[in-house]
């Protein structure tokens, strides 16, 4: 009933506000009895989502055991209901008998909706119904030119937004369903090997991994052999990656107690669109994994979720621009009651009533601001693609304006991407040898030094090509060594017995002794070979931070352990006398040099630990009571663009901090080299330790080293931030994070205020650090070369990778060139486009309202624009210049000042309402002054005011139409010369050009279409002609009258002209004096913790004390207690 009696309208309502339409249509009822479910984000700006649209009715049930099995899907994603926790949760396994039908099919799923569908929800949306009232609106009132207009610009927009969708979609299809469908060979039970489509695997099968290669379809983890993988997919690293089985529990590793983690075993997992590049297996037993994952539950497809369910980006921007148009809505509501009244005061007819009253509604919301707002965004991407920066996201261009932190990788990102070798140092005896500049020595080739470097790596040959960790490679290169591998053949003829065997060149040995006549020659070959055999490996973790291999010297019966990793870590493993006492100065030395330095250390195996005791032995057992080797000190240059382009940045007052997994001081000094950290900076360190045997977890604060006085002649130049000068700067690493963020979560805030280094830091932390910055009203970039950023990349606001691999799909923008020069231009077009978003939104307020005044003073005489004046406003004027205004470019260089990053300020405000009232008041006199003219008179066809030729005049019977809607008189001509003119006039006005983007003068088509436009005004203005189109724009006037008109437009542009460039100048300097004069606090809390800490006699801490965290009270967690007190070391 209701729908009828809204003409299909409640429909349409329902459809927009589902909660709505859930809450009119179901009564409450308890989660398990429910049909439909309403589901609220937990992130506070996002819709509600219901059953109908994304989780379908609880009919999606299936019987298993004679009971009803209920899920719903949402992105994706199945949820089932648990009846002992009386809930729906996401579950990976379940029973393995009826696994099909709880998992479903194994693909990745990225529909492409037909043509059709994707019309009908772009043709329901409120604005194209709006268009369609207004349209049908127009042609009852017999604007059917101007109705047309808008149709097909509606059909233009709707037919580029269509095709801009389905491309889209068809791109992500694309690149999900390449290799997405592959045959598979399945092991199934009594080991019969089944060939299957990789869209019937279900947890728990176990494929069989080819020896050629392949793509996998889903997330497994390597039962059996091993495997080398391109990661490039997940990762950003083309480097292949060695996967090994997963040990089995009872073999005395760790690794093979307790459940299956998809994070710790990391590395035995095979992840979904990763390439096998080669595969390698023992005694003949096949490569084989077992299925935990398939579908969207993949890493691949959850990148692809993250991809199709964008989380929401909250930009003030947006929800300004709305409050703005409900503000529009609201003066429409005032002339929709003024224009009813003043129509039954002069006994209208009811249909002129409603079709005038509606069409003031129609005024106020001008037709084309969507298509306006976008165009500067599509030339901004347009100009970030000529320089080499591709964007998936365009929105995000807009809030890249607003960065005011960037968050960077340091190699391959502030630092080239390859190390080269300085040197080495070896130690004997407990005490370090000089530095030597490499190992390539016949003095050193039977050393354990050496015997470490070329052993202990993860390279593997591909194609006959050495490949694997950069570090490794450089390593490896630099003893001159030769790597050999087992080929297929003898690998399935033994047991793992030394898979890979490395040996030095023939003219590092010592030379050969003569062979005697009655030697053997196998057995004189044999006591000459020097070569290695790795036993096995235990690969390198990010974690653990080493690697450890196993090796045996041929015809040597006792094996050796190789260990090699973080200097500190190494030392530690070591037998104490093996050490260097100077250990701990020698590595600061280099690590401040910003050498990145590697260990090494060895340890002689028990004869008793035979080749399958060794498979078997635990890692721990194995990394215990080595002997110091010596250290590896590797160089890693800084790229020749970084220096430059964060002194930019820090003279536009963006903050730069530092994100890396490499080691603390090495980090810092790279900063300070970089000029991150200037020289007379202090760095604080913060360890944090956790709570261990009831003591609480505390922080140690310490200085990392002295900072250096700059000479008189060469001062280095400082920028006050925003309080006070930022004289000191934090440094810690991933562990003390974890730690702060667990157990001092007030201290966390503090901390990142004055955070530029954050050193060992886990993909994870990387993304907590850019959410911690968030939290205190950061607009956080992030740039990195791909590898490890991803889940930091997408987080950030506006996120760049420098690596073009698929790995790029994870962020907004990719960069072609492969350093840090593209963070400046990205912020600079993101304020040029941020800018032109304001100008242009300032404009259609400023059109609307113009003519919004223009037809509520024709309506006080019963008149209005006629058709055709409508359609060359809209036409000729608002889009040939709202499309051109946008093209200005960006401004050359960065500057301190930084966009407003919303419409409701202070300035923006007064600008637009002072512009309003400009235009009120000339109307409004151009209006009166006519009226009160000596020629004045009600025109008629007849009229011939202006005295000019008799073909000005026109005949009564062309009229008679036009003379019925009363539209051409004095009045209307004369608003309508007033009102174009101010519409070209408000346009140069908000055309704002320095310190965000060019000069309006440099954007020549927008220049030509001005100077055409006021050609075109003035000429018909000033000269009658008698042509149809002019006559049916305007009516003729007396000279002396278009003389007067002349100058009220030029006291309107002078006086337009003159108050925005006051609000420029004084604008922001009136706001700042009455924030200080209110002592109003700062918006953003990054600004109030500044103005706290700047008065805070204990901040920042002194070095040698301690903070530690109070115990929590019974009942809390430590996250929700984070008080804590400063003690100074005894």
């Amino acid at each position: 009933f209701w729908v009828l009696c809204t003409g299909g309208f409640l429909l349409l309502l329902l459809y927009w506000m589902p909660e709505w339409c859930v809450k009119a249509t179901c009564s409450r009822t308890t989660v398990r009895e429910a049909e439909v479910v309403l589901l609220q984000s937990t992130v506070s700006h996002c819709p509600r989502y219901y059953g109908r649209n994304h989780s379908g009715y609880f009919s999606n049930y299936f019987i298993f055991s004679h009971q009803f099995i209920r899920y719903f899907t949402l992105h994706s994603t199945k949820y089932y209901w648990n009846d002992e926790v009386q809930n729906f949760e996401f579950k990976h396994c379940l029973i393995l008998s009826h696994r099909r039908l709880f998992f479903g099919v194994n693909e990745i799923a990225v529909k492409v909706p037909s043509v059709f569908k994707l019309l009908i929800k772009e043709v329901l949306n409120p604005f194209y119904i709006f268009q369609l009232f207004s349209v049908i609106l127009w042609s009852a009132d017999e604007y059917y030119y101007y109705a047309v207009a808008i149709v097909f610009m509606s059909v233009i927009s709707i037919a580029t937004s269509l095709y801009t969708i389905k491309k889209q979609y068809v791109m992500l299809h694309d690149m999900v369903a390449a290799h997405s469908i592959v045959r598979v060979s399945v092991c199934r039970a009594n080991n019969d090997i089944e060939e299957a489509l990789s869209t019937d695997l279900v947890p728990g099968d176990v494929m069989v991994i080819p020896s050629n290669g392949t793509i996998m379809p889903c997330d497994a983890v390597l039962v059996s052999g091993t495997c080398i993988v391109n990661e490039s997919m997940l990762t950003g690293e083309s480097v292949p990656v060695t996967k090994t089985n997963l040990p089995n529990p009872g073999e005395g590793d760790k690794e093979g107690d307790g459940a299956y983690s998809m994070e710790e075993h990391k590395r035995h997992t095979l992840f979904c669109g990763t390439h096998i590049i080669q595969t390698r297996f023992y005694s003949g037993e096949l490569v084989k994994a077992v299925v935990v994952r398939t579908g969207f539950s993949t890493a691949k497809g959850q990148l692809v979720r993250s991809i199709l369910y964008p989380k929401p980006t909250d930009f003030k921007l947006y929800r300004d621009a709305y409050l703005f148009l409900l503000c529009l809505v609201a003066i429409a509501g005032i002339g929709f009651v003024y224009s009813i009244v003043l129509s039954i005061m002069n006994k209208v007819p009811a249909k002129t009533i409603i079709i005038e009253s509606l069409d003031i509604i129609t005024i106020t919301v001008p037709p084309a601001l969507p298509a306006a707002m976008t165009a500067g965004i599509v030339y901004a991407q347009r100009r970030l693609k000529r320089i080499g920066i591709f964007c998936i996201s365009p929105q995000r261009i807009n809030i890249c304006g607003q960065l005011n932190l960037v968050c960077f990788d340091k190699t391959g990102t502030l630092t080239e991407d390859g190390l080269d070798l300085w040197g080495v140092q070896r130690v004997e005896n407990g005490s370090f040898h000089l530095s030597e500049e490499n190992a390539y020595k016949e003095s050193l080739v039977k050393s354990q030094f050496v015997a470490c470097m070329a052993t202990c790596h993860s390279l593997t040959k591909i194609d006959g090509q050495l490949s694997g960790d950069p570090l490794d490679l450089k390593m490896f290169e630099a003893t001159g060594w030769i790597l050999e591998e087992a080929t297929e053949e003898e690998t399935s003829l033994h047991d793992r017995i030394m898979p890979t065997v490395v040996r030095p060149p023939k003219q590092l040995m010592p030379p050969e002794p003569v062979m005697s006549p009655e030697q053997d020659m196998e057995l004189y070959d044999l006591s000459l070979a020097y070569e290695i055999g790795i036993v096995r490996q235990f690969p390198f973790s990010s974690a653990l931070q080493r690697m450890c291999v196993v090796a045996r010297l041929l015809g040597e019966k006792r094996m050796d352990a190789y260990l090699k990793g973080a200097p500190e870590v190494v030392a530690s493993l070591c037998k104490k006398d093996t050490v260097p006492e100077d250990f701990a100065d020698v590595l600061e030395d280099y690590t401040k040099q910003g050498f990145r330095v590697i260990a090494l250390a060895h340890r002689r195996l028990e004869s008793k630990l035979t080749w399958h005791k060794v498979q078997n032995v635990n890692r721990d057992q194995m990394e215990a009571n080595m002997e110091f080797l010596g250290l590896i000190i590797m160089q890693n240059k800084l790229k020749a663009e970084t220096a430059g382009v964060l002194e930019d940045l820090r003279r536009a007052h963006i903050r730069t901090v530092m994100v890396t997994g490499d080691n603390m001081l090495t980090a810092i000094s790279v900063a300070r080299d970089c000029g991150m950290i200037p020289p007379q900076d202090r760095v604080i360190i913060a360890d944090a330790l956790p709570s261990k045997d009831g003591q609480s977890a505390k922080i140690n604060w310490r200085y990392a080293d002295k900072p250096k006085t700059p000479h008189m002649s060469a001062l280095f130049v400082r920028i006050p931030l925003s309080f006070n000068e930022k004289l000191y700067h934090f440094a810690m690493s991933g562990k003390s994070f974890a730690v702060i963020s667990e157990h001092f979560q007030d201290v966390l805030q503090k901390l990142v205020l004055h955070g530029t280094v954050f050193a060992r830091m886990a993909p994870d932390q990387k993304t907590q650090l850019i959410e911690a910055l968030q939290s205190v009203d950061y607009f956080v970039g992030m740039c990195g070369d791909g590898a490890n950023d991803c889940g930091a990349l997408k987080r950030a606001h506006g996120g760049i990778s420098l690596s073009e691999l698929e790995a790029s799909v994870a962020s907004p923008f990719t960069s072609r060139t492969p350093n840090i020069s593209c963070v400046p231009s990205l912020i600079r077009e993101g304020r040029a486009a941020l800018i032109t978003s304001f100008c242009v939104f300032k404009f259609m307020a400023l059109y609307s309202i113009i003519q919004y005044i223009s037809v509520t003073l024709l309506y006080s005489i019963l008149s209005n624009l006629g058709d055709f004046q409508f359609l060359f406003i809209d036409i000729a004027i608002i889009l040939l210049i709202v499309f051109t205004m946008s093209l200005n470019p960006a401004w050359k260089e960065l500057v301190s000042r930084r966009p407003p990053s919303g419409l409701i300020s202070g300035p923006l405000l007064f600008s637009v309402l002072t512009q309003i009232l400009i235009c009120l008041g000339f109307q409004t006199i151009a209006f009166l002054w006519v009226r009160h003219q000596a020629w004045y008179d009600i025109w008629t066809p007849e009229s011939d005011a202006c005295n000019s030729s008799p073909h000005a005049n026109f005949s009564p019977k062309h009229n008679s139409s036009e003379d019925d809607h009363n539209i051409k008189n004095y009045e209307n001509t004369s608003l309508f010369y007033v009102s174009s003119f101010q519409y070209l006039i408000v346009a140069i006005v908000f055309s704002k050009g320095k310190p965000f983007r060019q000069p309006s003068y440099k954007n020549w088509p927008f220049v030509v279409s001005c100077i055409g436009l006021y050609i075109f005004l003035f000429f018909i203005m000033f000269y009658p002609v008698s042509t149809s189109f002019i006559q049916i724009l305007i009516v003729c006037v007396p000279f002396e009258w278009r003389i007067a008109l002349f100058f009220i437009i030029v006291v309107n542009a002078a006086v337009s002209v003159l108050a925005e460039g006051g609000i420029d100048l004084w604008g922001p300097k009136c706001l700042s004096w009455l924030c200080c004069r209110q002592r109003k606090v700062p918006k953003a809390l990054y600004m109030h913790l500044a103005q706290e800490l700047s008065v805070d006699p204990d901040w920042p801490p002194k070095p040698t004390t301690t903070t530690e965290a109070n115990p929590p009270p019974p009942g809390n967690t430590p996250e929700n207690c984070s008080s804590c007190q400063i003690m100074a070391d005894s």
